[in-house]
Parts: structure tokens; sequence; C-alpha cells
């Protein structure tokens, strides 16, 4: 008797147990974004955008060399700054296990914050960036600290108001771990580096739910700059592009970055509503968040035709409804060429090859559809662009979001910025120039062709990907 009382209350137990977590999945995976998040700006129009691009390779004479832009014109718009400074990065560290001469992106970017808000004591500056630059709480950052210390708000964004993307392991986790906060004596391997502070078991259990303010902007008064690349000196050679606006744009890019420190509980609130020059052109510019970036990409490219060509510089491509919306305009006539990076290098460690390895493999499969591989000794291919050229208007869209379900679906937090405009522009022009440049190896080995890592792909490797995709455990 005893035994089937027992019995049943441990059905009842495991029964509300399922009920929970499937509640706390169900929730999650669907609950509203938080406001201002997902985010679709307004179509401006603006005389000029610069596009800005790192690239490291290898010259003819063999030897590597990096030609570095983004991070030299985001210190040079950051040093023009009177009225505000908005800063949105992802990665924000100079941790290392490699014994390279990394240019100090982190520490000259804290410097150059700093010293503005010395020479300007008014300035407004926000530091927005992610937990994954302190262990997800485990420690402080030195940088962070720093700009505290100077008067400079650092804003850490709060992941768990997102969506879920690792659904099943992070109800267990809301449900079990949560309550319990991430700060305490570290004393595990730090995931970044062995140099870097230790980190808490309860921190790695947050970070195991994979997701990240993964957005990557600097906004002024003046400039704005939309990239792919972070303030992180271990990523300091990794090739990467960029776009510098002006104008009304920007009041849409502060608005979106508003709403992160809102929700994430900062106390900035950024005056920057009579204070951005407005400026007018024939370059249409649109910011763009989270979801509303596959939007776009998706309308551009079932909008590609005969004739048209489709450029793709990626270092992760692995969302269904934009690869098939690829193969769908080859089929309509389009010349689609593809820029990918191999995926087996990260921070001077080898990789498998996940994702782009078994993308590519079923990519490849059609004809009209042609891939390189960026030739990445140490360093990524960390760029994310889409360029579609037409007789006479081209589209860019670009910035922090690789072409995933994780990056474009609603689940971290990215940027990019769409421009149309003629393709006589100078930035269309710069675009067209760079994608050529890579695909020719113009002056120097920049990529090779698809056959280079075909027989990368084993089952093992094929296996891996779809149970990681399915399993929702993986950066992609």
């Amino acid at each position: 008797m005893l035994r089937h009382i027992f019995r049943r209350k441990s059905i009842w137990i495991l029964t509300v147990l399922i009920l929970i977590l499937t509640g706390i999945i169900i929730f999650n995976k669907t609950k509203q974004l938080p406001d201002g998040t997902s985010f679709e700006g307004d179509v401006h129009y603006i005389d000029e955008v610069e596009f800005l691009s790192d690239l490291t390779y290898q010259k003819p004479d063999g030897e590597m060399t990096a030609e570095q832009e983004i991070f030299k014109e985001i210190f040079n718009v950051i040093l023009e700054a009177k009225e505000f400074v908005v800063v949105d990065m992802f990665l924000f560290n100079d941790y290392t296990d490699q014994d390279r001469n990394f240019p100090d992106l982190s520490g000259r970017l804290t410097q150059a914050l700093i010293e503005q808000k010395k020479k300007h004591p008014n300035l407004q500056v926000v530091f927005i960036t992610d937990p994954i630059n302190t262990g997800y709480h485990s420690y402080t950052e030195k940088h962070i600290e720093k700009l505290k210390n100077n008067d400079i708000e650092v804003v850490m964004s709060n992941l768990s108001e997102l969506r879920d993307s690792n659904t099943f392991y992070s109800a267990g986790w809301r449900l079990l771990f949560q309550a319990f906060g991430q700060k305490g004596k570290g004393w595990l391997p730090n995931a970044l580096a062995e140099e870097a502070p230790k980190m808490t078991a309860r921190s790695y259990l947050e970070l195991f739910n994979v997701k990240a303010n993964h957005r990557k902007a600097v906004a002024t008064e003046k400039n704005a700059i939309i990239s792919s690349a972070n303030p992180h000196n271990e990523s300091g050679f990794a090739s990467n592009i960029a776009f510098k606006v002006s104008g009304d744009i920007i009041h849409d890019i502060v608005d979106a970055e508003q709403a992160v420190i809102n929700y994430s509980e900062g106390k900035t609130i950024i005056d920057h509503a009579e204070k951005v020059q407005q400026t007018e052109g024939n370059i249409a510019v649109q910011y763009l968040t989270e979801g509303k970036i596959l939007k776009h990409i998706l309308q551009e490219i079932k909008q590609a035709d005969a004739g048209d060509m489709i450029w793709l510089g990626m270092f992760y491509i692995a969302d269904r409804d934009v690869i098939e919306a690829l193969h769908d305009a080859s089929d309509r006539g389009a010349k689609v060429q593809m820029i990918l990076d191999p995926n087996k290098v990260a921070f001077g460690n080898q990789k498998a090859g996940l994702p782009n390895i078994p993308v590519a493999a079923g990519m490849a499969n059609n004809e009209d559809l042609s891939i390189r591989w960026y030739e990445t000794d140490k360093d990524q291919y960390h760029t994310k662009l889409l360029y579609i050229k037409k007789e006479n208007e081209g589209v860019l869209i670009g910035g922090s979001a690789n072409h995933t379900t994780r990056n474009l679906d609603d689940l971290n937090l990215e940027n990019n910025i769409k421009i149309t405009s003629s393709i006589e522009s100078q930035v269309m022009k710069d675009v067209d120039q760079y994608f050529e440049r890579l695909w020719n190896n113009e002056d120097g080995l920049f990529t090779s062709s698809y056959k280079t890592n075909e027989d990368s792909l084993t089952p093992l490797l094929r296996t891996t990907y779809w149970v990681q995709k399915v399993s929702g455990l993986t950066t992609y």
C-alpha cells in the first residue's frame, strides 16, 4: 500500500515538474522581446557612406601583412565627439594565450574614451557590453573598471531577458540555478584564455545558455560606425568590415542602444534630440537589429533576378531560410559568389570547421553558386556582409550579424546597417572592389577554391553539425 502511494506521488511530482519545465520553455522561447529591440529604423538619405575594412593576408613574397582601418576611424570619431559617445561592443578584453604582438584595441579604446571625457567633462559617455568579458560575473575586468573610475557608465547587458535558444538546457537553468547568481571565488579555467581570471561553476552554467549581446556600434553626435569588429586584442588581426555614416540615422542607432540600457537597468538617458548634425543626399540608409536584419536579408535576396550579382562575405552561415533564398536566387539566374571563413581557427586554436564546411558542401552542388575560402592562418575572416549588385542599384547589409539562426532569429542582440544607392556611388564602388580583390587574389593571397577544404567534411563532422543544430548547444 505504501509503495503504491509513493509511486503515485512520484508520478504526480514528475508530471508537475515536466509541466513547469514545459511552461518555462514555451514562455522563454516566445516571450515578448524587451521594448526597443528587434528594431527597424526609418529610411534616411545621406550624401556619403564610408566603407572600412581590416584584412590580414599573405603578400606575393609570402610575408603576412595586415591592413587595418576600422579602429583607427573609431578612435577618430571618438576624438571629435563633444556631446555624447555611445559604444556597444561584444568582446572587450586583452586576455590571450598566444605569443603575438596583438594591437591593444581594448586598451586604446578605453584610453580614447577616458581622454575625451576629461577634455569635455559634460560629454555623455556610456559603454555597453556583454557579461562574457567578466566571465559571466565571476570577476572584474580592468578596462571596464577604468571606465567606471572615470565617470563613464558601463552597462552590462541583461541576457536573461532575451529569448532562449538552448531551450531545454535554459529551462533547467532558470528553474534550478538562475536565482543563485554567478558571483563568487572562481576555481575553473577561463573559457577565454588560461591567463584570464578563473570562473565560478555558476558562471559556466550561465555560459551554456549560449546567448549574447553581439552588437558592435559607436555613435556620436557627428558620426556612427557599424562594424563586424570587436575591440578585443586577440581579435586584432581578424579580417572585418565597417560602415561610417552621419545624419539622422544616428538618432535610430542611439534609440536602439537606449533600449538596451533601459532593459538592462542602466542609468544613462542619452540626450541626442537636438545634437545630431543633419545631412541630405541620395544614399538610403536604414538601421536594423535582431530579427529585422533577417527580414531585410530575405527581402533583398528574393528580389534578386537574372543578371543580378550576389556577393556574400561571411564568418558563419547556417540559417536555412537564407541558404534556401540563395539557392532560389541562383535558380532564377542571379550569380551568387560567397567568400567564407573555413571555421578551422579560433584565437590560435584548431576548430573542426563548423558550421561552414558542412553548409558549404550542401551549397556547392549548385553549379550557379560559387564558394571560395578565405585563407586564414591564425586569424578569422570575421566579416558579415551581403552585397547585391543590380544593373543600376546596389544594396548592402552588413554589421555584427552572422547568417545563422542564433544571430538572425531574435535570440542574440545584433545590429546591421542597410545601404541602398546607385552602383556609381563611392561606397558601392569600394565594396565591389573589395570583393573583386579578394575573389581574384589581387596583390595578395586572400582566397582559395572550394576544393581546398572539400575533404574536410567527414561523416563525424556532418553528424556533429546536425546534433548541434537540433540541440541548440552551439554558437550558430
